[in-house]
């Protein structure tokens, strides 16, 4: 088992001069920050002068996954240099009774462009961000374009060989988001009265794919780029138990998305990735997986960074992570009949409910495996997952318990809320398969408690946000087997929080790539260097890795004082070398990428 070693050993002098000769390798990706004082500031390619920006997503002001993070903590950095000129697209899910928290309506933007007559019952409002750098969004309702999809489908089929026939579940509603999103571009680029040649529009992920194929239709003299966050059909075969890795240089995309009955989806999105006047992908991994599956490889790697501002100030972190913590313990206590001590060590995985992808049943096997595990250290470790799940309803016996002074006398097993499907979600499956099989119970008294809905602060239980909960954690486990980038380690770490993750995901590989170097034998050692452990995952390293991971808690629970901080300030070094405005550069050069292939492809 090997960990990374980092590539500087002064990281403080790192910070200072990352432009320097000796700097981080990740100016790979376009890292050449400007000095200002400390100011965080952005040079502004010349290309960007007068040119408007749309961008499009399912996740535009609706955070149902990654994507909604890549595109809010990139938009300040964006505005910088596009100003108003940048324009958020997305779908208006929202209704009186529930509005979106995260969008503010001013109808007067962009010359009134909510009062425009669009085709097909095509509605708009806009508004902006409630995010930093406050971008202008327009929110679309689309029902009226599920009328025309028939037309859609086989005017595809004819331009692109879009191949609908067999599409089912959510492929209309992207379809119809899509061609709405590129109807608006159109229409608000007229209204504007801007050059159709001075337009950019950006689409991701396979849920835009068909808008961009319209606005080729419709509008072949704006240039286009199509960003692959994770491909379909590569997401589908290891969703399906399939191996990725092993086989990987034998599968087709087009073969296994006719066994896997995802022609549709597979289709829309390889054809989006080839017609694109530029194809980015967000990692190195994606970018193989997309020549292999969609038979394209993009022209741009655009690494996925984060938004320091998103990151309270000390004071603040300070109070959440006290509070946060108390209110965790408190829950463990009720749910386990005993106080737990301000010591204990509560490690967490969060993110989306893909049980092996996102390296779920790993980290439960960790858990078990680091609970029968003899070891020096007696601390108590609390395991939370905090993993969306079908939720009916707050434990209603632990929400009693909560309800009084004394500890209670009914333990209200391992879940928060009640779900649906208990006896069908992975995740509470194993959970409870480990506790009858004795196997979370030893030493340290590994407690695993699955909190299963998203932490928007208005839970019913825990009733803290994600990311006020993260100064609460201790160190976070993203144990991916399938993870383009992986948002939840980088976060983590953001925050001052260590983290493991593997060499299966796209962050992780850019940890071994860019910010360190070398082989160390201890991973608390590459912790305190970085913050970081990259564990190496693969279709037949399994219980390798669980291992790898238990070894790694054992250690850091085992660690002084001196050297968790030494871990905290090492992740936070290292999550400042992701910095929007070092990895904008990427978009900087896909932007005008897809300028020069749009006029090629215009000039014929």
């Amino acid at each position: 088992m090997y960990y990374c070693r980092v590539h500087i050993s002064d990281m403080k002098k790192e910070q200072k001069s990352l432009s320097s000769k000796n700097a981080c390798k990740v100016s790979k990706v376009g890292c050449k920050p400007t000095k200002d004082k400390g100011k965080k500031t952005v040079n502004k390619p010349a290309t960007t002068s007068g040119k408007l920006l749309f961008e499009t997503s399912w996740e535009v002001c609706n955070k149902i996954g990654g994507i909604y993070t890549v595109l809010s903590t990139k938009a300040r950095v964006l505005k910088e240099q596009f100003g108003d000129n940048l324009i958020f697209i997305g779908p208006d899910v929202w209704t009186d009774a529930t509005p979106s928290p995260y969008f503010k309506e001013y109808k007067t933007l962009l010359k009134s462009a909510a009062g425009l007559d669009l085709p097909y019952g095509i509605t708009l409002r806009t508004g902006r961000w409630d995010i930093p750098g406050s971008p202008i969004v327009v929110l679309i309702k689309f029902d009226g374009v599920y009328s025309i999809l028939n037309d859609v489908y086989g005017e595809m089929w004819r331009m692109f060989g879009v191949d609908s026939l067999h599409c089912y579940g959510d492929y209309p509603e992207g379809c119809a988001f899509g061609v709405a999103a590129a109807i608006t571009m159109k229409s608000i680029s007229g209204h504007l009265e801007a050059r159709d040649t001075d337009v950019i529009a950006h689409f991701n992920e396979w849920t835009t794919g068909m808008g961009l194929l319209w606005l080729r239709k419709i509008m072949p003299e704006a240039a286009s780029l199509f960003t692959t966050h994770a491909t379909s059909i590569g997401r589908s075969i290891c969703g399906n138990g399939k191996n990725l890795y092993e086989y990987f240089s034998g599968y087709n995309g087009d073969q296994m998305a006719r066994e896997l009955n995802m022609e549709a989806k597979h289709s829309v999105e390889k054809a989006a990735a080839i017609n694109a006047d530029c194809f980015t992908a967000v990692s190195s991994l994606t970018a193989d997986e997309c020549a292999q599956l969609l038979d394209k490889r993009p022209e741009v790697v655009t690494p996925n960074g984060f938004e320091p501002d998103f990151v309270p100030a000390k004071r603040t972190y300070t109070i959440l992570r006290k509070s946060g913590r108390k209110r965790l313990l408190e829950i463990a206590s009720k749910m386990t009949g005993r106080e737990w001590s301000e010591d204990t060590l509560i490690v967490a995985t969060s993110g989306r409910n893909e049980y092996r992808n996102k390296g779920l049943d790993v980290f439960l096997d960790s858990m078990a495996e680091l609970s029968n595990t003899g070891a020096p250290s007696r601390r108590d470790i609390l395991a939370l997952v905090l993993v969306p799940a079908w939720v009916r309803e707050p434990n209603g016996e632990l929400l009693i318990n909560l309800d009084q002074n004394g500890v209670m006398s009914v333990s209200p097993d391992y879940l928060t809320h009640r779900l649906n499907n208990e006896d069908s979600d992975p995740a509470c499956c194993r959970i409870g398969q480990l506790e009858r099989e004795g196997r979370l119970s030893g030493y340290g008294q590994v407690k695993t408690i699955f909190i299963p809905c998203y932490l928007d602060g208005a839970d019913g239980i825990v009733n803290i946000s994600y990311y006020d909960i993260l100064p609460a954690l201790d160190i976070t486990v993203f144990a991916s087997y399938y993870e383009p980038w992986g948002y939840t380690p980088l976060e983590s770490i953001a925050f001052g929080v260590p983290t493991v993750t593997t060499d299966k995901s796209g962050f992780g590989q850019w940890i071994e790539s860019d910010v360190a170097e070398g082989c160390i034998e201890s991973p608390l050692e590459s912790l305190e260097k970085t913050g970081v452990v990259v564990a190496p995952r693969n279709d037949n390293s399994y219980w390798d890795t669980v291992k790898a991971i238990a070894h790694t808690l054992e250690l850091f629970s085992a660690a002084d004082r001196m050297k968790v901080e030494a871990c905290s300030k090492a992740a936070s070094a290292t999550a400042s070398l992701a910095d929007w405005k070092f990895f904008i550069e990427k978009y900087d050069e896909a932007f005008e990428i897809a300028e020069k292939n749009r006029d090629r492809r215009m000039a014929k």
